[in-house]
């Protein structure tokens, strides 16, 4: 268990200095070497876990969308909007999120298939958007699928925007202002005025995660704790 656990840790690292070396590289000019002395492993590290540059590149595509949790809500599409402020607060300053997020939109390589961290994301706001319409929420004549290749496609032209003017920094805000326009026209009336759409909601959902994660990660160590007593313990 403990040498899974540094496993697990060990791959966290390097998929986080990946990330680092994309975002300010972009995939074709990153190397290996400079992923290497940012994440201070070795090689055989490295290795053990990604076979190549471009398996770590889909690595930090496909965990953007796996580190994006957001507290279940009474209406649906409270979800899907907390779920675009939560990522456009970690885009700021979070490693995998910024890293995955150049790797995403940047044009050059043809050797790195984009299509699946596009199409991620889109099954994942479809999802959102299929509850949501199921609960009443949403407009009867809107498709859900089209919804969400709209939603996905223009977050990502947000994002390129708020990165040239201020490096993220007030992405929170041009969100708010797209969901204030766009919104109307997918939820029903009566849902629509019941949303909290204020931009400083990324922030504090991202910190309330982190206090669960934390909480349960000191739960988890604790109960590992024990469990090695008892081992060590028995006859």
């Amino acid at each position: 268990m403990a040498r899974q656990d540094r496993a697990i840790r060990t791959r966290r690292v390097i998929l986080e200095a990946a990330a680092s070396v994309f975002d300010e590289s972009g995939f074709d000019r990153a190397t290996i070497a400079e992923i290497l002395a940012r994440a201070g492993v070795t090689k055989g590290a490295l290795y053990f876990h990604f076979s190549s540059k471009e398996e770590l590149a889909l690595a930090v595509l496909h965990e953007q969308v796996l580190d994006i949790a957001v507290r279940p809500q009474q209406i649906k599409l409270q979800e899907f909007v907390d779920a675009g402020q939560i990522l456009a607060y970690r885009l700021r300053d979070d490693a995998i999120q910024r890293g995955a997020a150049r790797l995403a939109i940047e044009q050059g390589s043809n050797r790195l298939d984009r299509r699946q961290s596009m199409s991620a994301w889109t099954s994942f706001v479809e999802g959102l958007l299929k509850e949501a319409k199921a609960r009443g929420e949403v407009l009867e004549s809107v498709n859900v699928r089209d919804a969400a290749e709209l939603f996905v496609g223009a977050f990502a032209g947000i994002q390129m925007m708020s990165k040239a003017f201020t490096d993220q920094d007030d992405l929170c805000h041009r969100l708010a202002v797209f969901f204030e326009h766009t919104l109307p026209t997918i939820a029903v009336p009566a849902m629509l005025a019941r949303l909290r759409l204020d931009p400083e909601r990324g922030a504090l959902l991202d910190a309330e995660l982190r206090r669960h994660r934390e909480a349960r990660d000191a739960s988890d160590g604790a109960e590992g704790a024990a469990a090695a007593h008892l081992l060590d313990a028995a006859p």
